[in-house]
């Protein structure tokens, strides 16, 4: 058996992997990196990236459409081919996880294709082809990730019944579909299959779409997408589907208790994802779980000492860039440790400086406390607000839905958190969370100048409101 010895060994290629070797590489260490699968994990290859080049294709179909329509043209989509449109969206997924490939070349980081698992506390076992090696380190990241879960009774196969996986590498589109939960994937997709003429019906357990989100900004998705013929039916329970000849046929049961059939050519189960914590060896070397998920302390260190797990596997938001973040704070601590150095004083990632995204038309994006969780918590908040039909880009640009909401404390003018719906969302939260990040108050947020005309005044007038002078509401 071929043996290798590295500094620091990573199991999972994924954003939080990689980036997590690049970091130790950085640091000096000698890095080997085990996947099984393509370079950038689920994110790059079937995930994030692959979705958000579907989704631009979306809207600049849907949008277009609309455009001539209202200028009066006919319009003839019978030629239109999806084809072309999935094309771009693997080419995408392909051209990044080459890039990552070049970043691990470049930091001189070794690729080690194959199944890796833990052999002991310092050592994985990699198969590959009924081959087997063994990489020996002084320190292990676990970075494996996650799956679509599945749920009891809606057995995926890939062909009727899909997951997230198998609707993005489908290269045509179904006639109707039904969606098992209104999350940020179920609604992303909703919002792509909807935009190229598919019939949707959404089924969310929940009382809103987009549970974990502000509810304000929840009913602003979920009257936009109504309005675009999407069907969508919360507090409903998904109680089994059957195949049929034509496709598959949803059992629910609504709101009010009487029950409803949906039928559809096919079904997407989108309930969340799984940790893949399975057959990595964990019980070889005594590593605490809880509930599937590996229990972490401080950097990100498991139970067994040297031993660190990051991204999805993990009890924490299961977000690209929260995996990302936590290999950085993983490898900073192995460098500090394996050079003797003092350890670095970012221990974990601030829950409530974690910015969320979910990239349909219009946009959601928060971080920090919501309205509602100060209010569960019982946290002295204001809440001020700045709707898009103000603005003057919004309104220029008809994209007028939305709104700018900030949580802050009524004493300093601290910012909270914050969620804002709307046009460029994603991309506006963030000038929200630098000025929590950097301690700035309402006030400061107010008092800077911001280009006219740009979406990002709308956070000059929230702030503005929350003092009692927007000047253009």
């Amino acid at each position: 058996m071929q043996e290798k010895n590295v500094d620091v060994a990573v199991l999972g290629s994924g954003p939080g992997g990689y980036v997590a070797a690049i970091r130790a590489a950085q640091l000096g260490l000698n890095v080997a990196i085990i996947e099984k699968d393509k370079p950038g994990g689920v994110c790059l290859n079937i995930g994030c990236i692959p979705s958000k080049s579907l989704i631009n294709n979306a809207h600049l179909y849907s949008e277009g459409l609309a455009l001539l329509k209202s200028g009066g043209a006919l319009v003839d989509t019978s030629g239109f081919d999806f084809r072309s449109v999935w094309k771009a969206s693997r080419m995408a997924a392909e051209r990044l996880s080459k890039g990552v490939q070049y970043l691990l070349r470049k930091n001189k980081i070794e690729f080690i294709p194959g199944q890796g698992s833990l052999k002991d506390s310092r050592s994985l076992l990699v198969e590959k082809e009924g081959e087997q090696s063994l990489v020996r380190a002084r320190a292990i990241i676990l970075a494996t990730g996650s799956r679509p879960r599945n749920l009891p009774g809606f057995s995926i196969d890939e062909e009727r019944i899909l997951s997230s996986t198998g609707m993005l590498l489908s290269e045509t589109l179904p006639k109707s579909i039904a969606i098992l939960g209104a999350g940020a994937i179920g609604m992303e997709f909703a919002y792509i299959l909807s935009s190229f003429g598919t019939k949707v019906t959404v089924v969310e357990l929940m009382d809103q779409v987009l549970p974990l989100e502000d509810p304000e900004s929840a009913k602003v998705v979920e009257k936009a997408f109504t309005d675009r013929g999407v069907v969508i039916h919360c507090s409903a329970r998904a109680e089994k589907a059957e195949m049929t000849g034509e496709g598959t046929l949803l059992h629910v049961q609504l709101k009010d208790g009487t029950k409803t059939e949906i039928a559809s050519d096919k079904l997407l189960v989108s309930i969340g994802r799984a940790p893949n914590t399975d057959n990595i060896g964990l019980e070889a070397v005594g590593i605490r779980m809880n509930r599937g998920y590996v229990e972490t302390g401080d950097y990100y260190e498991t139970s067994a000492e040297g031993i660190y797990a990051i991204g999805d596997i993990c009890i924490h938001p299961q977000l690209a860039h929260v995996a990302s973040k936590s290999g950085e704070i993983a490898a900073e601590r192995i460098g500090r440790l394996l050079s003797g150095t003092e350890a670095p004083t970012e221990t974990k990632i601030n829950p409530y400086a974690i910015p969320s995204g979910v990239y349909c038309h219009p946009e959601v994006a928060s971080f920090g406390l919501s309205e509602k969780k100060a209010q569960d918590l019982g946290v002295r908040h204001g809440v001020t607000r700045f709707p898009f039909r103000a603005i003057g880009k919004a309104v220029a640009t008809e994209a007028p839905e939305g709104q700018v909401k900030i949580v802050f404390a009524p004493d300093t003018g601290a910012v909270l958190g914050a969620s804002v719906v709307g046009a460029g969302a994603t991309e506006l939260v963030h000038e929200i969370l630098l000025a929590s990040y950097a301690e700035l108050t309402l006030e400061e947020l107010a008092q800077m100048i911001h280009a006219h005309p740009t979406l990002s005044e709308g956070i000059m007038e929230a702030a503005k409101a929350g003092m009692g002078r927007a000047i253009h509401i």
